[in-house]
């Protein structure tokens, strides 16, 4: 599921356009630009954390100013790379970072982008939104979702998972 999470976020990623990179984003406190580095730089954190480093979250991520696409890519790549040699899952629990976690901030970032640039929702892999919302709502409680999640949002009736996922997440949609 990782996987696809990391090929599709490349996908739409590969849509940025330089022009649009001051839009505002679904993430309230950044644009499009820090969105985008953001979603960079997750899978390089992430291979980080499965070394045991330490990872300042906070700390601004290296800017790419074009070409997000494969930049992501190459990114994603070391972090699917990175579960191979650990093992095809975190099943024995021995994982520093949840793969399921790594999914869900994948895909709601991706979605994020996604709904910025007009990129079409519905082209989104239904089943990476599915998991990657079954993990946040076993794990993200209300004493947890501290500055970086907002408070539960509505889902529209009839509403996908990515939408779901993003209204669970303290998303408007």
């Amino acid at each position: 599921m990782l996987s696809r999470a990391v090929d599709q976020a490349g996908d739409v990623l590969d849509h940025v356009h330089r022009d649009a990179l001051g839009s505002s984003t679904p993430c309230e406190d950044w644009d499009l630009a820090a969105l985008a580095d953001h979603l960079c730089q997750s899978p390089r954190q992430f291979v980080a954390m499965m070394r045991g480093e330490e990872v300042d979250w906070a700390a601004a991520p290296p800017h790419v100013a074009e070409e997000w696409g494969p930049t992501f890519r190459v990114a994603g790549d070391d972090l699917v790379h990175a579960w191979h040699e650990h093992g095809s899952d975190d099943a024995a629990g021995d994982a520093p970072v949840p793969v399921d976690m790594q999914t869900a901030e994948l895909a709601l970032h991706t979605w994020d982008v996604a709904r910025t640039i007009g990129y079409p929702v519905a082209q989104l892999d239904p089943a990476v939104a599915e998991r990657a919302l079954a993990f946040l709502q076993a794990n993200l409680t209300p004493e947890r979702r501290g500055p970086v999640f907002g408070e539960e949002q509505p889902a529209p009736d009839g509403a996908g998972p990515y939408e779901r996922l993003a209204a669970f997440a303290g998303r408007s949609v």
